[in-house]
């Protein structure tokens, strides 16, 4: 690949085809593990709060602490302190492997907000005839609050995959692969306004279907 500024004919494709490979495979896993982390966390959140099935002051104000400092830590610097947690849970805190831990560590707290959000919309009356019925906790979470919330948790997952292409890029900073590292590495660095361009354009077509998706998939579970 060339050094120089460059025009586009000097473009490494298949080497710009890696890095969006690279970065769908960052998105796609972390997008996973936030979900899986942050849908119990929102739950928990939203069930410890006060009025609510599992009311406790001390594990809801814990838990606000936690997901609130978390939040509160710009992107960038997060991935500078995970480096050695990065590397203990994964053996590196370089490439598509080392990023996915701070990715996850940095959405699963947005992500958990956006879940007690969308479960505190949800009708307290219908919540209340499912205790009258008889129904066990377990059954509240799974059967009520989680079926009556989709559209809002759905309408998290597209909000917080749309971030996390942000986040993805951003991790090309410390290494950590993708569309970033390669407008970092050449973009930035050897001052290749093409690969610039063409990681930006990239980026936004990606965005711009998750969030057509996403969207879609609102209207169509909303009709239901």
């Amino acid at each position: 690949m060339a050094l120089a500024t460059g025009t586009f004919q000097d473009i490494d494709w298949p080497e710009i085809g890696q890095a969006t490979t690279d970065t769908l495979l960052m998105l796609g896993l972390s997008t996973l593990f936030t979900v899986i982390l942050g849908v119990p966390l929102g739950i928990l959140l939203f069930m410890t709060a006060r009025g609510q099935a599992l009311q406790n002051a001390l594990i809801h104000s814990f838990l606000s602490f936690v997901v609130n400092v978390l939040r509160s830590v710009p992107f960038i610097i997060l991935l500078i302190m995970l480096i050695p947690v990065t590397r203990l849970l994964v053996g590196t805190s370089i490439g598509v492997k080392g990023a996915i831990p701070p990715l996850v560590i940095a959405a699963a707290p947005f992500f958990a907000r956006l879940v007690e959000t969308a479960l505190r919309e949800v009708d307290r009356g219908v919540i209340e005839a499912a205790q009258a019925m008889g129904a066990t906790r377990w059954q509240i979470v799974t059967r009520v609050l989680l079926p009556e919330a989709r559209t809002g948790i759905i309408a998290a997952i597209t909000v917080t995959a749309v971030a996390l292409v942000s986040y993805t890029a951003m991790s090309g900073a410390v290494g950590g692969g993708g569309l970033g590292d390669l407008a970092i590495r050449y973009g930035y660095m050897r001052f290749r306004t093409d690969i610039m361009f063409v990681t930006v354009v990239i980026l936004f077509v990606l965005v711009q279907i998750l969030q057509m998706a996403g969207d879609r998939y609102v209207r169509k579970m909303s009709r239901k």
